[in-house]
């Protein structure tokens, strides 16, 4: 639903209100680059080239959502928006008065007995302003006027939303105009001089908000809206995100004055487009709801609305996103346009599990389809009660791993129940497995099919999805049973925090293993090699890359590639993505020609725009080369990510993974015919040792190896076993559970947990910087606990009640001192 820039112009249906930029409805807006079909939109050559973005500081996960729409907001709205059937229909049509009618109408009796309120217009209802510098309705348009069709709208019991983007327009500066409501103001005394542009087309101009008279501007058009009734308003281009995060656009200010505008009134504020996550606080203060992504149209007039490739890659956007959103403040996925199969561009499968994602998210559902025409399978997905309840329940799912196309989504409902989806991106038809332990889940459980109004039966240790197709999934409906215990993460939405939390922020331990190499040899003189940091090389094959789009694999090359392969995809907007325990990563593929820029993230954060092309005069195919190297990460958990953005083709060669080392020495050498123990010294507590393997068989503790303090012993008896060359042994070592935690400096910071149980535990970490922690159970204070240790140990219970009686409590653990309080987990038992 936002205007991008592929190979053709931003048409008519582009003309919006910017803070009063308002575009003649018979204008048209261009780009200054074209790109090919499918690409996502690149920034105008007039925009600053982006580069390396300093983050701010570290995103709390405690931020309550602040947007103008109040207790509106406290679930995802569900609705219908014209842009889809804009971008189909490429005549403007879309949103005239009579067309609104009948999307109003057609929802009123198809679609507003389950939920769905909304009617949406998105941009080119507005056509000149008034003697005020605000937005008149298209006359064209409406005839009868703009009010006749929200009040036909309001009639039907559905609410209406408008379109604007930032800054100020030309013509509005120009013409000087008075302040509706302020006349000492002046509307050409609102812009940054000089002027600066406001918005990714280049059509507005930025607003001086150190000015008081720009407020009162903004009011004044939030004003209006609100006698009109208005109920909605989409606001567009939004910086840093819009594909410009370098902060040469930077819409903060614009999105604080209106969210305190439109507050005024209870209007609701959606930013769009694909805004940038490292600023989520910000999003989270001041608007009801964030696009994550980049339009879901693929711009196909007349062919299709959308096209899987962009479904299938909101999946890793939604894996780092899940946790900011919740009461007040959705993630936007865009138009979910599966109504109609003879013009979505998806199969049935790909559009139940497109459903089935957005109702998972706590997305808005808002219909791009025209309403008049959807079909039996569209409406039985967009009206299914117990699919629409996951959805309006507002617990966003999140990932259990994105190491595979094979992906089982989660979240834990206030009941404790789960809601699990088994979603299979794969190419072939398959089971797909959740374990309940997986989800923190011990005990048998019941299931039910949400699609098919199914129950499944009961489980004892997890539930097994059979031939879940291409592209398609299983929605399901988890439910404990008595006796049964649940183990909730830090950053689960149960959890509240008071103060001020960060997740992360190198507080925390990752779980990691690593090889000890041992050369086994007949006759040979014992070496070690003492250990610093190494460097791990993954090939393209890995299966814990995630690939997002259509990729393919070349083998065989003969050109010098890493393992004479590569993994190449010729669409813009397909990524890859790969997480890691480690301090660096280099991304190394071949420049060629008929390659272009890509896009580098590291933990969500935009780094930098990376080229692999190469002049033709400089030959073809030039292999292994480094494209882009970071060496300075903290030593924990990253994911790196690489999106095409131009070119014929890119490729991924390998990775590179520098990891500190945790065994010294890392090499050692046994000879048979002088047979020795070999000692190796841990670079972690030994308690975080979870175990020796080879080949994925775990050596017996006591008998094939010892740990006394730091020292590990491997018996001399176990490495006579092991055949002649080189024998990697797996040191596995425990970490936080799920690799994360929430910390917190300041005294007097409070976690706070709701359950209904008898028994409840804490699990966090012990360590040198923590100190002591008060725990209150309803209310009542039961014990201080000392956190503090002389070496950092994971997953410690450092408290627990039992004997409760069966039914609602609250956990309350406030930091009393030390440097920092860590939260891990919590856990509780369901009544038996």
């Amino acid at each position: 639903m936002t205007r991008s820039v592929r190979s053709r112009r931003v048409r008519t249906v582009f003309t919006g209100l910017v803070a009063a930029v308002l575009l003649p409805a018979g204008l048209t807006a261009t780009t200054s680059a074209a790109a090919p079909r499918n690409t996502p939109p690149i920034a105008p050559k007039t925009a600053a080239p982006q580069q390396a973005v300093q983050a701010p500081e570290a995103v709390t996960t405690n931020v309550q959502s602040g947007g103008p729409a109040g207790d509106i907001a406290l679930h995802p709205y569900m609705g219908w928006s014209s842009y889809s059937m804009q971008v189909y229909d490429g005549a403007g049509n879309w949103i005239s008065a009579d067309q609104l009618i009948k999307q109003s109408d057609a929802m009123h009796k198809k679609l507003q007995p389950y939920g769905y309120k909304n009617i949406n217009i998105d941009a080119g209802w507005n056509d000149g302003i008034d003697a005020y510098g605000r937005p008149v309705p298209s006359k064209k348009l409406y005839p009868n006027g703009l009010q006749v069709v929200i009040d036909h709208i309001h009639a039907n019991g559905q609410k209406v939303g408008l379109y604007a983007i930032p800054g100020i327009g030309k013509e509005v500066i120009d013409a000087n105009l008075p302040v509706y409501g302020a006349p000492e103001c002046k509307t050409g005394d609102l812009p940054v001089q000089p002027l600066q542009k406001a918005d990714y087309w280049g059509i507005g101009y930025k607003i001086d908000f150190s000015k008081p008279c720009a407020q009162k501007y903004i009011d004044s058009i939030a004003d209006l809206f609100g006698s009109w009734g208005l109920d909605f308003l989409k606001f567009d281009s939004v910086t840093p995100g819009s594909g410009i995060s370098d902060l040469s656009l930077d819409a903060r200010g614009d999105v604080k004055a209106w969210s305190a505008a439109l507050a005024r009134h209870k209007i609701w504020l959606e930013l769009s487009w694909a805004v940038d996550i490292n600023y989520a606080d910000t999003w989270k203060q001041y608007a009801n709801g964030w696009r994550i992504e980049w339009d879901v149209e693929c711009y196909c007039p007349g062919v299709a609305l959308t096209q899987w490739q962009n479904i299938n890659r909101l999946f890793p956007k939604l894996a780092d996103w899940w946790r900011h959103a919740g009461p007040g403040g959705w993630n936007d996925l865009d138009s979910l346009d599966v109504g109609n199969g003879s013009m979505d561009g998806l199969t049935k499968d790909e559009r139940r599990t497109a459903a089935t994602l957005w109702a998972v998210s706590a997305a808005p559902m808002y219909v791009g389809n025209d309403m008049t025409r959807l079909d039996d399978y569209g409406l039985s997905l967009l009206t299914n009660p117990e699919v629409i309840a996951v959805n309006q329940a507002g617990r966003p799912a999140q990932p259990l791993s994105m190491k595979t196309n094979k992906q089982v989504w989660y979240s834990l409902n206030p009941d404790s129940s789960y809601t699990v989806a088994l979603f299979n991106l794969g190419q072939t038809d398959s089971d797909m497995t959740v374990n309940w332990a997986d989800l923190g889940l011990t005990g048998p459980a019941k299931v039910r099919d949400l699609w098919a109004h199914k129950d499944l039966g009961q489980f004892a240790q997890g539930f097994t999805g059979k031939d879940i197709p291409i592209h398609g999934v299983q929605l399901l409906k988890v439910t404990p049973q008595k006796g049964s215990s649940i183990r909730v993460n830090d950053d689960d939405l149960r959890v509240a925090y008071d103060g001020a939390w960060q997740r992360n922020h190198n507080y925390e331990v990752p779980a990691v293993s690593e090889p000890l190499s041992v050369t086994v040899t007949d006759s040979a003189q014992a070496k070690t090699a003492d250990a610093g940091s190494r460097t791990l090389e993954v090939n393209n094959d890995d299966s814990q890359i995630t690939y997002t789009g259509t990729w393919h694999q070349s083998t065989g090359r003969g050109l010098g590639d890493y393992k004479d392969d590569v993994a190449w995809t010729e669409t813009d907007g397909d990524s890859f993505s790969y997480s890691f325990v480690g301090t660096g990563v280099d991304y190394v593929t071949e420049t060629d020609p008929g390659q272009g820029d890509v896009d580098i993230y590291v933990d969500g954060q935009f780094k930098q725009t990376v080229s692999t092309y190469m002049d033709p005069s400089q030959g073809h195919n030039k292999p292994q080369q480094v494209v882009y190297s970071v060496s300075d990460l903290p030593n924990g958990s990253h994911t790196i990510r690489a999106v095409k953005k131009s070119g014929q083709f890119m490729l991924l060669d390998k990775l590179n993974i520098r990891q500190e080392s945790l065994l010294n020495p890392d090499t050692v050498t046994f000879d048979k015919s002088s047979p020795a123990d070999v000692s190796v010294e841990l670079g972690r507590d030994p308690d975080e040792l979870a175990g020796i393997s080879k080949a994925g068989q775990d050596l017996v503790k006591g008998t094939d190896y010892t740990v006394a303090g730091k020292v590990v012993t491997i018996k001399a008896a176990y490495l006579a076993t092991l055949a002649a060359g080189s024998v990697p042994l797996d040191f596995r070592f425990r970490g936080d559970y799920r690799d994360d935690i929430h910390a917190a400096t300041a005294n007097g910071a409070a976690v706070n947990f709701a359950f209904t149980g008898t028994s409840v535990a804490w699990s966090t970490q012990v360590a040198p910087d923590q100190g002591n922690a008060d725990v209150f159970v309803d209310g009542k204070l039961v014990r201080r606990v000392n956190l503090h240790g002389d070496a950092r140990v994971t997953n410690q219970q450092v408290f627990s009640a039992t004997g409760l009686k069966n039914g609602p409590h609250a956990l309350r653990i406030v930091k009393v001192d030390g440097d920092v309080l860590r939260n891990d987990t919590v856990s509780y038992t369901i009544a038996k």
